[in-house]
């Protein structure tokens, strides 16, 4: 598990794996919401309590 805060830069290259346009554009929790999206999971970072999922790369930042 992750303790470690994603930097925007570290996102923006997940973002360009990924093939999302407009990434550097987006607010970082929108890019999160983006990235989730695209990786086929729930848009959840910070949107809910009592996360149970686990590894998470931004679990860090969400729970804090």
């Amino acid at each position: 598990m992750s303790t470690k805060k994603v930097t925007k830069k570290e996102l923006l290259g997940k973002a360009s794996e990924l093939g999302i346009k407009g990434a550097a554009k987006l607010r970082k929790e929108s890019l999160i919401h983006t990235i989730q999206i695209a990786e086929g999971n729930s848009d959840c970072f910070n949107r809910i309590d009592n996360c149970a999922v686990s590894p998470c790369l931004y679990r860090a930042e969400c729970q804090a």
